[in-house]
Order: structure tokens, then sequence, then C-alpha cells
């Protein structure tokens, strides 16, 4: 059962004893306000933040170990990620990505770019729209699977992996990523690298308190990723740290 089941049925609980109460004795009315509000807050909180697992389990970050995880968003992108390919092959190191459903489909040879040089490819939906988590059930599983269609035809192998978008999550998300059995990602260092333009910042952001078992966040088309990146993994190096993909470091299966 999610906690967001939990804490539904909790919630429902203290409501009818607050009832049963208020018919005998005519409590004040700032109980329900106070039975109400952390309500409200939970489910904010749980939809915004993946990591709280609320609606979903989530694997946010690997067990203490010298190695982590580096993940890119929102390719494949022509031009851009490319670039990334070229860092990461400098360094000898494999990275996970997880991919657009529509930008795989138009761009299949870089999408098996990505496959044949090792890196791992998982689901990020089909369009990424910013109404993604407002859809139905039903319509999430579809865009869902229609990525794995995509990805599929592309590099021929279908992702268990999937990132939601923004890492909001809710009911219906839930449903939709349930009824394809997927196995969800996040991210314990999260760059922020899309509106963090300042290279120094960044590399910072990233880097001061990093440690084994973390799972990074970055996107493809970043360009002050691309900035900082070869000098991160040189970091990351020196801590003694190495990288892996998400599934090497989670210890989990990356295709059906």
């Amino acid at each position: 059962m999610s906690r967001f089941w939990i804490v539904n049925i909790v919630f429902l609980v203290l409501l009818i004893v607050l009832l049963v109460l208020d018919a005998n004795y005519s409590i004040s009315a700032w109980w329900y306000v106070a039975l109400i509000a952390p309500l409200i807050a939970l489910h904010t909180f749980g939809s915004i933040y993946l990591s709280m697992q609320f609606f979903i389990p989530a694997k946010c970050q690997g067990k203490p170990q010298q190695a982590i995880a580096i993940t890119f968003d929102d390719g494949p992108i022509a031009g851009m990620t490319e670039k990334i390919l070229a860092i990461l092959d400098k360094h000898k190191v494999k990275a996970s990505f997880f991919c657009i459903g529509h930008r795989i489909a138009r761009e299949p040879e870089l999408a098996k770019r990505l496959h044949d040089e090792g890196h791992l490819i998982g689901n990020h939906t089909y369009w990424h729209k910013a109404t993604f988590d407002l859809q139905s059930g039903g319509s999430i599983a579809r865009e869902l699977a229609d990525t794995d269609k995509a990805i599929v035809k592309a590099v021929g192998v279908k992702p268990k992996f999937f990132r939601p978008p923004y890492g909001v999550t809710n009911p219906m998300v839930a449903k939709g990523i349930r009824s394809g059995d997927y196995t969800v990602i996040g991210w314990s260092v999260r760059s922020f690298d899309t509106v963090i333009k300042d290279r120094a910042k960044l590399f910072n952001r990233v880097t001061r308190s990093l440690k084994g078992g973390d799972i990074v966040l970055f996107h493809d088309y970043s360009e002050s990723t691309h900035d900082i990146l070869d000098d991160f993994l040189n970091h990351v190096s020196k801590l003694g740290l190495k990288v892996v993909r998400v599934d090497e470091l989670l210890n989990e299966k990356a295709y059906v």
C-alpha cells in the first residue's frame, strides 16, 4: 500500500473520530483545520518531491559505495547530446539517458549510438508536456507505451526504468506507471542546470556534498553542463569514486 493511501486512511479515521466528538461535544472548527491542513501539505509535497515516494516507490539513491551514477534527461538532441557523448567517451564512463519519445523517433540513429556506446536508455514520456501529470492514468500509460515503442524501434530494447518529468507524481501518474510495471528512477543530486547558467555555481552545486551512491541529474541540452562535465568527472575521480550506469548502482534490471 502506498503512503498516499496510508495517509488517506488515517485521515478518514481521524475525521470520523472528530465527527463523533463534534456530535457529542460540539468541538471547535479549528480541530478540522488542524486535521485538513497537514493532509493538504502532505499531498502537495508528496506530489513535487519524488524522494518522498508518496504515490509510488522510487529509487533515488544507491547504497553507500565507491560509485555514483550520472543521468541526462530530455534527449536525444542533435548537436547537443553528441557533446555529452564525447566527454563521456574521453573519460571512459557510462551514463544513463532518460529520453523523450518523440525525440527518439526524430533522432533514431543518435538513440542507437547511445545504446551502442554502452549507455542506458530510460523512458521519460513521449512529449514531456507541462500538463503530463494532469492526464488520466490511461492516457499516461499510453504515452509511456508509445515511448517504449519508439525506443524499441530505434535500439531494440524495451526500458524498465521511467523518470517522471520534473519528478512530479500523483495518483494518475502512479496508475500509469504501475500499468507498465516500471521502476521509477529519481535522483539525490539535482543540478538545476536548466536554470543555473554560471559555470562556477553549477560546479559547486553538484560537487559540494557529492558522495558514493548518489544519482546526479543533468540535461543533455544544458550548455552549462557541457562546460563543467569534464571538470566534474575529474573531480569524481579525485574523490576515489567511479561512474556507473544506474542499473549497476542500484543492482536493478534496466530492460524488460
